[in-house]
């Protein structure tokens, strides 16, 4: 496999535009640095998104408005409700759909130009490669760390270019990696970082338009590529901050002592599936499923039901009798909790509370519940009454 970039697609000999495909695209081709030429290039492109998601769907839509010929979409995941806020590649009508198959369905009423192909599978180690070699650019809209760091292996070693995004909360990055002599993901990050050390965006939650940004800025970064129009985001790592609406841009060398494309240690992506999982809880740390909570607070009143949620998240929904605590003020706090009754500890699925219920196993309380899925889960399996979020 050649360790050099992928080059810049062709149009094909004899694909001229009809007079509709020219309507579509007039703005476009009035461009300097587009043109027909530019527009050629597009429509002869192939780009894998990975993910349907809050960066896939603006980036999926941009992709398809533009003209680019050939996208891959690959999503294992299903479409909920919860997706809506930020997803716009989906609808309510499309709940319980597959990602991949709401996604072909919107690019297809968008553009009829656009070939679409899904993949309805997770991209890991063990995929990554034959899926990247498949397309000309990979625009990486994932969401896990195990993904992004095949990924990254996998275009290093396809000589592919890829944009990276991601999001929480209110900030997001971007950048332009594989391109020659530019760095790679491994040489900004170079190994995942510990379970559970960074909250995923169901537990620290993300503003609605954030991705929408930032999977915005990924489709005009794989737009320029294709298309050779101004300069790529490489060798610089894009921050934004939406709430004090600031952009800046840190430098980002290669790295010669990178595994992936200094030393080129690394010869097949690397699977960090089991690194990257939860770490199972210490022993004196049990796991409950909503059923299993239930039954215990019917059965038992010694039990101290503990909310270590933000207070805006316990107006939206709680479980009855339960104590607000966040989590961030657990331990100014701690000797608020009984230590000689059970603890139930719960949030919105399950993370903080984990987190929450080893800190208080170590400060020698007796014995400790984390409701696995959080309120989430109970909300399903116990109380439909209670709204999702």
């Amino acid at each position: 496999m050649s360790p050099t970039t992928t080059p810049l697609p062709t149009a094909p000999s004899g694909a001229a535009m009809g007079a509709e495909e020219l309507a579509r695209y007039a703005r476009q081709l009035s461009l300097p640095g587009i043109g027909l030429a530019g527009q050629a290039k597009l429509r002869a492109a192939s780009v894998l998104v990975i993910g349907a998601g809050g960066l896939g769907s603006p980036a999926a839509l941009y992709l398809a408005a533009a003209g680019v010929g050939r996208l891959g979409i690959a999503d294992p995941d299903a479409v909920e409700l919860s997706n809506l806020h930020r997803q716009l590649l989906h609808t309510t009508g499309r709940v319980g759909q597959p990602k991949v198959e709401s996604a072909r369905e919107a690019i297809g009423a968008l553009n009829p130009h656009v070939r679409v192909e899904t993949h309805a599978w997770a991209v890991d180690a063990w995929n990554a490669e034959r899926l990247v070699a498949q397309y000309d650019l990979v625009l990486d809209g994932s969401d896990n760390f195990p993904t992004r760091y095949a990924v990254s292996d996998a275009c290093v070693l396809q000589g592919k270019p890829y944009v990276y995004g991601s999001v929480q909360r209110f900030d997001g990055q971007l950048s332009f990696f594989g391109a020659p002599g530019g760095p790679c993901y491994r040489c900004l990050f170079r190994e995942p970082p510990p379970a559970g050390a960074i909250p995923s965006c169901a537990e620290a939650g993300v503003f609605g338009v954030m991705p929408g940004l930032v999977g915005t800025l990924q489709a005009s970064e794989a737009l320029k590529w294709i298309t050779g129009a101004g300069e790529p985001l490489t060798g610089r790592l894009l921050l934004i901050d939406v709430l004090r609406m600031q952009f800046r841009t840190i430098e980002v060398r290669r790295d010669p002592d990178c595994p992936s494309c200094g030393t080129r240690t690394i010869t097949a992506p690397v699977a960090y599936d089991v690194a990257c999982a939860p770490p199972e809880p210490p022993a004196m740390l049990a796991e409950s499923t909503p059923a299993e909570v239930r039954a215990l607070l019917a059965s038992r009143d010694d039990v101290f039901l503990l909310d270590v949620r933000e207070p805006h998240e316990h107006a939206i929904a709680h479980i009855d009798g339960a104590t607000l605590m966040p989590l961030r003020t657990i331990p100014s706090r701690v000797d608020e909790i009984p230590r000689d009754r059970t603890v139930v500890v719960y949030c919105h699925h399950g993370m903080r509370s984990r987190m929450a219920g080893e800190f208080l196993v170590d400060q020698g309380v007796r014995e400790v519940v984390n409701l696995s899925g959080g309120i989430d889960a109970w909300s399903v399996e116990v109380d439909p009454s209670l709204p999702r979020y």
